[in-house]
């Protein structure tokens, strides 16, 4: 069976340039909603913004937070999101609009990083943090127990901790995750309870090509991952990529016109079928590069094979 190629097509573009510098993060938070973070509002901007976006209407409702979101998870109260801001993990209520710290002091024996991805599973969250200027191994890459709320660093050498997948099978949590400048996928076996991983190993190897992994999702049946593509060069179309994680094989894509720099996937319902949302970026390009690149910092939507929603884990604040 050859490769299946999909097109993917503007589903809203922000009228707000800051909007577009870095959105990241798509997830289904309701019928015909989701929400996405700007991390950034410009290249140096030190606040950013969570956004909630009704995919039937394209309203878009953007909350301006105290700092920079790495990303942020609807929780089981409709009003409250969990945020990586910052050096900090807490929870945001949108009708008070109050922010509970639930740890804070991440990475504070180094300078110049902030939290980036995550994802929640059944005993916590995971999540990594990037160095600023991209070039040192300095970041973290650590566990949030949910049994007792306790912060446990899994490593302190990367440099963008970026996607993450958390699967649970007969023998414990497996974790695939993405280091962006690495440009691997590596897994590892994840013991909670004792709050450490395995030892690690290449299963996805892009080291020759000039784009970038970023954010990652896995496929329903867990045989395959969906994996953005940042790609800092100018190409007529940036990409997602869906690969079996038996052989590694090459099974889907999705061609994402005039936006090379695509940094989340996630799957949405739309119209009574699954989609895929993509997030792309904007960030650092020169006007001269956006003129080559006019749909950088459009979110996108594409057709996908999936019959239903996967059920997703959701968050729940107590």
């Amino acid at each position: 069976m050859g490769v299946v190629v999909h097109q993917a097509e503007v589903f809203y573009r922000s009228p707000e340039v800051g909007l577009r510098y870095l959105p990241e993060g798509p997830a289904v938070c309701g019928p015909n909603r989701m929400s996405w973070v700007a991390i950034q509002h410009g290249s140096d901007a030190r606040v950013g913004s969570l956004n909630i976006l009704d995919t039937r209407s394209l309203n878009n409702t953007t909350v301006d937070l105290p700092g920079r979101p790495g990303f942020a998870f609807p929780t089981r109260s409709s009003m409250t999101w969990l945020i990586g801001l910052e050096r900090q993990l807490g929870l945001y209520d949108l009708q008070s609009e109050s922010w509970e710290v639930l740890v804070d002091g991440i990475d504070d024996d180094v300078e110049d990083t902030i939290v980036n991805d995550g994802v929640v599973f059944s005993e916590g969250v995971l999540f990594g943090t990037k160095h600023l200027e991209f070039n040192d191994k300095r970041a973290g890459l650590y566990l949030w127990r949910y049994s007792d709320q306790r912060l446990i660093r899994l490593r302190d050498d990367q440099i963008c901790s970026n996607g993450k997948v958390v699967f649970c099978g007969d023998h414990g949590y497996r974790l695939l995750d993405i280091d962006s400048p690495t440009q691997t996928v590596v897994s590892y076996s994840l013991d909670v309870e004792r709050g450490v991983l395995g030892d690690s190993q290449v299963v996805l190897d892009w080291r020759e090509a000039e784009d970038f992994p970023d954010g990652m999702i896995a496929t329903p049946d867990g045989n395959s991952v969906v994996v953005a593509f940042y790609n800092p060069t100018d190409v007529p179309f940036g990409e997602v990529r869906q690969y079996g994680l038996e052989h590694g094989d090459l099974e889907v894509v999705w061609r994402v016109p005039q936006s090379p720099q695509v940094t989340c996937p996630q799957w949405v319902e739309d119209n009574g079928s699954v989609k895929l949302v993509i997030t792309t970026a904007a960030e650092n390009m020169t006007t001269e590069r956006l003129s080559r690149h006019p749909q950088a910092g459009s979110l996108f939507i594409a057709p996908t094979e999936l019959a239903t929603l996967p059920e997703a884990i959701v968050f729940d604040p107590g």
